[in-house]
């Protein structure tokens, strides 16, 4: 099972926290802040693989992807396979990059639904939904066509003489 799904840039602001389990505020503050602080420690060229019993309790890996300034961060236990997980980050940034064209910090910071609404469909409840990138955009589409028609309905009239003729 997906313990966390988490998005952090290289100066340790989270820009997307995700727990599948029920954490106070401040404890995930608390994973938050050691997990960026045993990523920011590591070197380059190690494996993107950890074992992290320490913060996250027994059974616990962690996996991540560093594109530039972010940080792609999942946990999980060892009912997943961590390479399985390492492809699921892969998918969800290609997914990232097919919405936002080329995604950057930015389009993470300002387009928060969106990034959740993708994230909802890649996974749901700590357990994974859908690895097609193709199928979470066709969703996501949806999402947004669904909420722009609901946008549109008017249910107040536009004009007075518009209301007296009904």
């Amino acid at each position: 099972m997906i313990k966390a799904v988490l998005v952090i840039n290289t100066q340790g602001k989270p820009r997307l926290t995700k727990f599948y389990g029920f954490l106070t505020v401040e404890k995930q503050q608390e994973l938050i802040r050691s997990v960026f602080g045993v990523l920011c420690s590591r070197a380059e060229k190690v494996s993107n693989f950890m074992e992290v019993d320490s913060i996250f309790g027994p059974d616990s890996r962690l996996v991540y992807k560093h594109y530039a300034t972010l940080y792609f961060i999942f946990v999980f236990d060892s009912s997943e396979n961590e390479l399985a997980m390492l492809d699921l980050i892969q998918v969800f940034v290609e997914t990232l990059d097919k919405c936002f064209r080329n995604v950057c910090e930015l389009d993470i910071v300002f387009n928060y639904n969106k990034l959740h609404s993708i994230l909802d469909e890649i996974i749901s409840g700590g357990q994974v939904l859908e690895t097609s990138s193709t199928e979470i955009m066709r969703a996501v589409e949806e999402i947004s066509k669904s909420e722009s028609a609901s946008n549109s309905i008017s249910l107040v009239p536009k004009t007075v003489s518009g209301w007296r003729s009904r």
